[in-house]
């Protein structure tokens, strides 16, 4: 077989990038390397339906039994990328095999960031896996007391189902409120108010200062001194890029840069998804599906607004746009009863919406943005 394309990174911006070639046109090699030994599944349902047993992991795959082989696309799964010769273009794989590729792409996904003093204990969870969310669901039952360090979407996600099965939730953030890093301070405590009242105990602003046990955990001391007691942890501090394989080869550390198309420093090396920061999953879609057109040296569809969505509680929340940087937010309707839309605005233009129990304004709300930021690129023309 010839060198061919190699994707190294079996997750949601590899698979994506996988059908963008076939369907336009690539019959050379495809080779998809995966450090799991699952073949590519979606990653929202690990916390939103998976996790709750309201879906088995079947219901998880992004295609169907068979498709690889028949779209000759070769699986290298449970092996992980070990290092780069990018002289020899060849990848190095854990065990001492050797990919040599015509084009590269990095889409290793990231990793979760786990606290120093919870780092190897035994009933400490982390949610980015398949594993992972079997290896959760088998300790959320009645009774069980679930702590949640911190408030970003997986572990708000996490809480709900959690509280929905019974368990005792405790989340715990450092910020003055969930997400408030990215949607502000007053939208984040509309989403507390979200929690409170199913029964979620939500602490913001006050941080981890110690933590209980032996090889488990038994409590954790906040930095107010409270201590919470605990039966199991879940480190939900967000993740990091998962290129340490990489280091050496002249790429910066951390998430590798990228140009819009796709294009690193380095020839033939192409990037995607959250190996770049891509952060949510569209941009991770759209992003594997730009590089097969680079590649392929096609011009790939205009970006739309970056957009993510939740469940919690019964309450589906979906974000478009973005919210940094904005000097208002108009607010309609009433978030914490679970029906509303807030509006970002910065000098007069609108950033992003977040939309409450709305999903069908979903539509609507990108056309407005999609406008939006026409009129301004004309404007600056």
């Amino acid at each position: 077989m010839s060198a061919g394309i190699v994707i190294v990174g079996a997750g949601l911006a590899g698979q994506r990038c996988c059908e963008a070639l076939r369907v336009r046109g690539w019959e050379g090699p495809i080779r998809l390397v995966g450090d799991e030994d699952h073949a590519p599944y979606d990653r929202p349902p690990l916390s939103k339906g998976l996790l709750a047993g309201a879906i088995e992991r079947s219901a998880a795959a992004l295609r169907a039994p068979g498709w690889h082989a028949a779209h000759g696309v070769e699986l290298v799964l449970g092996t992980a990328a070990t290092g780069l010769d990018v002289g020899r273009r060849h990848v190095l794989l854990d065990g001492g095999r050797r990919l040599r590729y015509e084009r590269l792409v990095v889409a290793t996904g990231g990793a979760p960031r786990v606290l120093p003093m919870l780092r190897g204990r035994t009933n400490v969870h982390v949610l980015r896996t398949l594993d992972d969310a079997l290896a959760l669901r088998a300790v959320l039952r009645p009774g069980v007391r679930l702590a949640v360090v911190g408030a970003g979407l997986v572990g708000l996600e996490v809480a709900a189902t959690a509280r929905a099965l019974g368990a005792a939730v405790t989340v715990v953030e450092a910020a003055p409120a969930p997400l408030a890093a990215v949607l502000g301070e007053r939208i984040g405590s509309w989403l507390a108010q979200l929690h409170r009242p199913a029964g979620v105990e939500v602490l913001t602003g006050v941080t981890l200062d110690a933590v209980h046990g032996g090889e488990a955990v038994s409590a954790l001391r906040l930095g107010e001194g409270r201590r919470i007691a605990c039966d199991a942890v879940l480190m939900a501090v967000g993740m990091a890029p998962a290129t340490g394989w990489l280091d050496g080869c002249g790429l910066a550390a951390g998430a590798v840069v990228a140009d819009h198309a796709g294009r690193t420093r380095l020839p033939r090396v192409y990037a995607a998804g959250d190996a770049r920061g891509a952060g949510h999953w569209e941009t991770a879609a759209r992003q594997g599906a730009t590089v097969a057109a680079t590649i392929l040296g096609v011009s790939a569809p205009a970006a739309p607004p970056a957009a993510f969505w939740s469940d919690q509680h019964g309450v589906r929340l979906q974000f478009a746009g973005t919210a940094a940087g904005h000097d208002r937010v108009e607010v309609e309707g009433d978030p914490v009863a679970g029906d509303a839309c807030a509006l970002f605005h910065r000098g007069g233009r609108l950033l992003g919406g977040l939309l409450v129990g709305r999903p069908r304004d979903l539509p609507a709300l990108r056309r407005r943005l999609q406008e939006t930021t026409l009129e301004h690129e004309r404007s600056a023309a």
